[in-house]
């Protein structure tokens, strides 16, 4: 008994060193930790790529050797035996929006002879960083991004750059005079939307967006702000609300807004996060819409046709804006050394939530 217990722990003990043996396996990550360079550094240099200099080349093969770096055996397969790759690094895979953006790229890549790898930032700079990072590592051909709400420093996308490898931006965007990319009128789409909430009635109309700092956000709030100077209408700061796109975060501001003595009468919403954390806080304090409060969001048509009262909505044309950023992908990727600023357009639908009856 005793002997049979004591092989137990043995093989128990064997297994989880085996287990951390195959657990601390060096990969490029860890060169790349530890020399203070990027991922895609370390590729270049174990390949011996003429971009990195023949000093770094050396730290990087004697640290390699140190280490006991192995080469990834399934990476370098994708590499030898896959399709050209174009990698796609979006803020939130489960919306619809980025869905249908990435769906668009798809189609279009097929038909050029590309597949997608697709990586989910999770909103997040570190995991956006890392793809980026990574998607080098496995040689794409060129990559489409839309930047994390949180990305302020755009250091990865300036190293990919130096590379010289394609990148196209969508929806939010950054280094625009370097690279091409594919926004919608976000700002015209805002304005006519806060002029048919004047049209219809609403007087204080708040706007609940996300971070200062993105492009998006400041554009659709210019449009916002044009349309009640156009009507007139004197701007409350207290009625602009622009924080963390979450929908938590977005269902505690509208809350706030509604709790206040001269409550907004109307609400245009930033995305679809932040629209159905609107129209859910609406219903919590025993508000009508659109009667007490209208609402318009950007966001998808399928989802904004199927509540109760009907969405009015913002909607994008996302496929085509992913069409439209392979495109411009494939035209880097082929060469082309211009960097184009195309615009999707947005289109205003009009249905149950934004015209008040009594009007």
């Amino acid at each position: 008994m005793r002997s049979s217990s004591f092989f137990c722990i043995f093989a128990a003990s064997t297994k989880r060193s085996m287990l951390n043996r195959r657990q601390h396996r060096t990969s490029l990550k860890d060169l790349a930790r530890e020399l203070g360079v990027s991922i895609a550094t370390v590729s270049r240099a174990l390949r011996s790529s003429p971009e990195i200099g023949k000093d770094m080349q050396l730290r990087v093969k004697e640290l390699a050797k140190r280490l006991n770096y192995r080469p990834n055996p399934f990476a370098q397969s994708l590499r030898k035996e896959a399709p050209k790759m174009i990698g796609v690094v979006v803020p939130n895979l489960v919306t619809h929006y980025y869905a249908a953006v990435l769906d668009g790229i798809e189609d279009e890549a097929r038909r050029a002879g590309y597949s997608v790898i697709s990586a989910n930032s999770h909103e997040s700079f570190e995991d956006e960083a890392l793809a980026v990072d990574n998607f080098v590592g496995l040689h794409v051909e060129g990559i489409i991004a839309c930047l994390a709400q949180n990305t302020t420093d755009y250091s990865h996308y300036e190293e990919i750059a130096a590379m010289g490898i394609p990148l196209v931006f969508f929806g939010r965007t950054c280094l625009t005079d370097r690279f091409s990319s594919v926004t919608a009128n976000g700002d015209e789409a805002a304005q006519q939307a806060t002029l048919h909430l004047i049209e219809t009635g609403s007087r204080r109309i708040a706007f609940i967006g996300g971070p200062n700092h993105l492009d998006m956000v400041r554009r659709r709030k210019h449009g916002y702000l044009e349309a009640l100077k156009e009507k007139r209408i004197a701007i409350d700061r207290s009625l602009v609300v622009c924080d963390t796109i979450d929908y938590q975060v977005a269902l505690e501001n509208t809350r706030r807004l509604l709790q206040q003595p001269n409550r907004p009468d109307a609400i245009l919403a930033f995305n679809d996060i932040i629209t159905f954390a609107a129209f859910t806080a609406i219903k919590e304090c025993g508000l009508r819409i659109p009667d007490d409060v209208a609402l318009i969001g950007f966001t998808d048509d399928a989802h904004a046709a199927y509540v109760t009262p009907k969405m009015s909505a913002i909607v994008d044309q996302s496929h085509q804006m992913g069409v439209t950023a392979c495109q411009l992908l494939l035209k880097s990727i082929n060469g082309d050394p211009k960097v184009y600023k195309e615009i999707v357009p947005q289109k205003l639908v009009i249905r149950e939530t934004s015209i008040k009856k009594a009007f």
